[in-house]
């Protein structure tokens, strides 16, 4: 097949590209390079099957494929609030970019979106029924209200026009190519541990997130896009929870570092808890996180140690 992935140089993007290329489709890497990096995808540079195209997905594009992953979107709260109304655009004008390009092509197209549509959660762990708590005024609203925007032009798009659309909602999610910079915590952590600096702990520490290895996400993504059972949101990530002080200490010992835990005021908005109800994955996808987080955090230190 022949298969667009916006936002390809990305952090999830790159992986899914060489996912695709090693099942031995044709991939068109398409991105802005607002957060994506060339160097995220220089190793596929010579495969005769990528074609890399600098462009916004928010400006029209026109190409002939047969499926389309929509990952193009500032993912992190530093970078999607660098500039929120950039960040709103792209995702619910990139979405109707890709939407049209799938009508037109009659191809299959799997929307990104994120955990982030829930808001700071009234549930626990959070089903794909649940319908959120978000607050639309607030400061990460560009990000979530943006997918939320996203999620309902797929659905109207497979409703009126039969467009044949999937969702994922992606929950935090780790690994190699993650941005040194981008204010996510596992990176954060990594990064300020391996400098011998001390860790910084947003409130009390005690919020809690469930965090997925990149290799299991990339994979629940790719089964998303193959089944048939579903158009509708599939959560994916690891159920598994931890307080921001576990994660912190964890570091710590696996980054062999004398640092200590600093607090600073917890920013707005961010949500306590955070955990995915991913029954609705093992039932459809069949698919259920295989990575442990000490595994996952040893190889990401691994690849954060080349870059600093």
């Amino acid at each position: 097949m022949r298969i667009l992935v916006t936002g390809g140089a990305g952090f999830l993007g790159s992986h899914i590209c060489e996912r695709l290329l090693s099942a031995g489709e044709e991939v068109i890497c398409m991105d802005n390079y607002f957060t994506g990096r060339k160097d995220n995808i220089l190793h596929l540079m010579d495969n005769k099957r990528f074609e890399l195209v600098r462009h916004d997905v928010v400006d029209p594009f026109k190409f002939e494929v047969d499926q389309i992953y929509n990952m193009a979107c500032p993912a992190s709260p530093v970078h999607y609030q660098y500039n929120p109304i950039k960040t709103t655009k792209t995702s619910v004008v990139g979405a109707i970019n890709c939407l049209g390009l799938a009508k037109r092509t009659n191809a299959r197209i799997l929307q990104a979106s994120t955990s982030e549509i829930y808001g700071d959660p009234s549930i626990h762990p959070q089903p794909e029924e649940y319908w959120g708590n978000v607050h639309t005024l607030g400061p990460r609203a560009c990000y979530d209200e943006g997918k939320r925007v996203a999620e309902t032009l797929f659905m109207d798009y497979n409703r009126q026009n039969g467009v044949d659309t999937r969702i994922v909602r992606i929950f935090n999610t780790y690994g190699p190519r993650m941005l040194p910079d981008d204010g996510r915590v596992v990176s954060n952590f990594i990064v300020q541990a391996l400098k011998g600096e001390d860790l910084t702990i947003y409130g009390d520490g005690l919020q809690t997130r469930s965090f997925c290895y990149v290799d299991d996400l990339v994979e629940a993504i790719l089964r998303t896009m193959s089944q048939v059972e579903t158009n509708l949101p599939i959560n994916i990530g690891n159920p598994g929870e931890f307080t921001m002080i576990e994660l912190a200490k964890k570091v710590i010992q696996l980054t062999n570092t004398s640092s200590k835990l600093i607090h600073e005021d917890l920013p707005m908005d961010d949500p306590k808890q955070r955990q995915p109800d991913i029954k609705k994955a093992k039932e459809v996808l069949e698919w259920e996180p295989k990575i442990d987080l000490e595994t996952g955090l040893t190889k990401t230190i691994e690849y954060f140690k080349s870059q600093i």
